[in-house]
C-alpha cells in the first residue's frame, strides 16, 4: 500500500482494511490488534496514517486503546436511528446482534401527573408498567420501563420475552411516532446489578413517548442504556 497522494485519503483505506478484518472474525472482540509500528510495516505507510486510522476506528467505538495495554476490538455498539419507530429486537437484528429480553416484573400502577398529561384521553386512573432487562448477543445493555395504555392491559397475560410491538402489529397496533428526551443518568443498585456494572456509573436515560399511525398513545417508555454498548443517531 503505497503512500501517494488519492482522491480517497490513505487512512481510510486503512480503515477499511481494518473493518474488513474485524467484520471476518481475523480480529475477533476483545483481542488485541497489531501495533501501530507493524500495521504500518504492513500497508507500507506512516504510522502517522496508521495513528489517524486507528483514532477513527476508535471513535466509531470499533477498537478501544488502553494505556500501556495496546488497542483492543471493542464490543460492537448498537445504533439505534430515532427518526424512526423500532423495536430492540429489530435493530439487533438489523445489526446482527441476538436480542433477547428478560421480564423484571408486570404490574398494574397508578397514573402520575406526568401519565395523566399523555394519556389524558383514557379514564382508567392505571397504567401496565412492564420492566424488562434488554440483552444482545446474551450481553444485558438496556433496562427498560414501558407504561402502556390503560386500553393494552392484556398484554400481561402475553409472552413478553419476545418483541412486543410484534405483538402489538398482530393486533393492528402500528407504532409509528415517537417524541424523545435523552439525558444522563447513574445506575441505581438495582439497575447496576441487572446491567452487570457498579452502581454510580453513567447510563444514558432515554424517554420516549410512542403513538400509533392516527396519533393516539401507545406507551410511555423510560430506558437506562449502558453507553459503552449503545449509540442513538438522530
Amino acid at each position: 500500500m503505497a503512500e501517494t497522494g488519492k482522491e480517497v485519503p490513505l487512512y481510510l483505506t486503512v480503515c477499511e482494511e481494518l473493518r474488513r478484518r474485524i467484520a471476518s472474525g481475523e480480529y475477533p472482540v476483545h483481542s488485541r490488534i497489531p501495533s501501530e509500528f507493524a500495521l504500518s510495516d504492513s500497508f507500507s505507510v506512516s504510522r502517522v496514517t496508521v495513528r489517524k486510522a486507528l483514532e477513527a476506528l476508535e471513535s466509531e467505538g470499533l477498537l478501544e486503546r488502553f494505556q500501556g495495554r495496546g488497542t483492543y476490538v471493542a464490543l460492537p455498539r448498537i445504533a439505534k436511528n430515532l427518526s424512526s419507530v423500532t423495536s430492540f429486537h429489530e435493530t439487533c437484528m438489523m445489526m446482527g446482534l441476538q436480542p433477547s429480553t428478560k421480564v423484571i416484573r408486570t404490574e398494574m400502577v397508578e397514573m402520575t401527573e406526568r401519565d395523566k398529561h399523555y394519556f389524558s384521553d383514557f379514564h382508567s386512573s392505571k397504567l401496565l408498567e412492564m420492566t424488562r432487562l434488554c440483552l444482545a448477543d446474551n450481553e444485558p445493555v438496556m433496562v427498560e420501563k414501558n407504561r402502556y395504555a390503560p386500553s393494552l392491559s392484556w398484554l400481561r397475560g402475553e409472552e413478553l420475552t419476545d418483541s412486543v410491538y410484534t405483538i402489538l402489529k398482530q393486533k393492528g397496533i402500528e407504532p409509528d411516532r415517537g417524541s424523545h428526551e435523552i439525558s444522563l443518568r447513574y445506575a441505581d443498585e438495582e439497575n447496576a446489578c441487572l446491567l452487570n456494572i457498579t452502581p454510580g456509573e453513567a447510563l444514558l436515560y432515554v424517554f420516549e413517548a410512542i403513538r400509533d399511525k392516527k396519533g393516539r398513545m401507545i406507551h410511555l417508555s423510560e430506558q437506562y442504556v449502558r453507553g459503552d454498548r449503545f449509540t442513538f443517531r438522530i
